[in-house]
Parts: structure tokens; C-alpha cells; sequence
């Protein structure tokens, strides 16, 4: 087989099959520690947010090239409204959640069509959701948080020969985001105070 034969999707096939028996052999070999970071900037719900290294097998992978910042705020029209000096547009944390939940669909069917031999020729993913502040805010109780999000809904459009609707929407299932936003997980969240550092109480 000629190496452009082997190709589909940008990804090397006998690589990648070779990859997934490694996985598959060496669970521990491929688990990824992944981290990210956000500060303050001193205006409320403005952080600046920082993605660097990252965890491979146990080994901290660190190079200037993945060195990523992100500006994060809200919407210009809510800030004014709920009297932010000097609001400006920012990218919002949630829609950074929808997006990476729908670039992360777009992996999961990806990545199995090509190990599968699909095609596709087109390919989008489109996710939204209606958003109710009102926990944030602290105008309802924190056990209501679970009433925050509604209608979560992602659509996939997607052509190519030999697409099989059930099949996608498998592979959509196994995008790590996905399993992110749509399972429970617990987050054992660390209060630092500087009294707390320093080994007080």
C-alpha cells in the first residue's frame, strides 16, 4: 500500500492502528493530565486564561508552541445593562464550552471515520443553548443550578459516501467533551487562602 493510500482525514491509518493497539496494551502509556489556568483582571467575570503543558504517560510535555492565552469576558449589551464601566465583548466561558463541545463532536466522528474507511465531505457541527443567570446572580438558590442550562442541543450536518446516520451519532457520543458536559462529574474543588498557605487554620 503507497503511503498517500494510506491517509484518510490527514491521519496516517497504520499509525493510528498501531496507536490504538498501544492504547489498547498500555492503558497508562496514553493518559493525558490536562490543566488550564485562569486569573483575575480585575474587572468582575474578566480572566485571562492560560493553557500550557500537559501530562502524556506520566511525562510533562511543555514547548513555547502550545503556550495559549485567552481573554475571557461576556457580552458588551449584558455588561452595559448590569453596569459595567466601559463594557467590551469578550469570548464568554460558556460559549467557549459550546464550542470546544462542538469542535470535540467534530473529533470524535473524525477520528472514527477514519479508522472505519469513511468519507466525509463536509462536516459541521452547530451546538447552542438557552442560559438562565439567575443562580449566578444570586437570585435563586445554588440547588437550583441544575435548572441554569436548557434545550442543550447539538446538530451535525455531514455528507460523504457511506455515512451512516446511527453511526455518527455513536461516534459524536465518544468525543471526551461530549462525556465532559453530559455526565456528571465531580469536581473537588481546593479553597487557597493565604492563611491556608502559610499553615493556618
Amino acid at each position: 500500500m503507497s503511503n498517500e493510500s494510506q491517509v484518510a482525514h490527514g491521519v496516517d491509518l497504520e499509525t493510528l492502528e498501531e496507536f490504538a493497539e498501544h492504547a489498547s496494551e498500555h492503558p497508562d502509556a496514553v493518559e493525558l493530565g490536562l490543566r488550564a489556568s485562569a486569573t483575575y483582571e480585575g474587572t468582575a467575570a474578566h480572566s485571562l486564561a492560560k493553557v500550557d503543558s500537559y501530562e502524556l504517560g506520566g511525562e510533562t510535555i511543555a514547548r513555547g508552541t502550545r503556550e495559549y492565552t485567552i481573554p475571557y469576558g461576556a457580552w458588551k449589551e449584558v455588561l452595559d445593562a448590569g453596569g459595567w464601566v466601559g463594557g467590551i465583548d469578550r469570548l464568554e466561558p460558556i460559549e467557549a464550552a459550546l464550542s470546544a463541545l462542538a469542535a470535540c463532536i467534530n473529533v470524535g466522528i473524525t477520528i472514527n471515520a477514519a479508522a472505519n474507511g469513511v468519507d466525509i465531505d463536509h462536516l459541521q457541527t452547530r451546538v447552542r443553548t438557552d442560559f438562565d443567570p439567575a443562580v449566578l446572580f444570586n437570585l435563586e438558590e445554588l440547588k437550583e443550578a441544575d435548572s441554569v442550562f436548557e434545550n442543550l442541543t447539538a446538530e451535525v450536518e455531514i455528507d460523504g459516501a457511506d455515512v451512516d446516520e446511527d453511526l455518527i451519532d455513536e461516534w459524536a457520543r465518544r468525543a471526551p467533551v461530549y462525556t465532559f458536559v453530559s455526565l456528571s462529574q465531580d469536581v473537588d474543588m481546593t479553597i487557597n487562602t493565604p492563611a491556608k498557605v502559610a499553615g493556618g487554620d
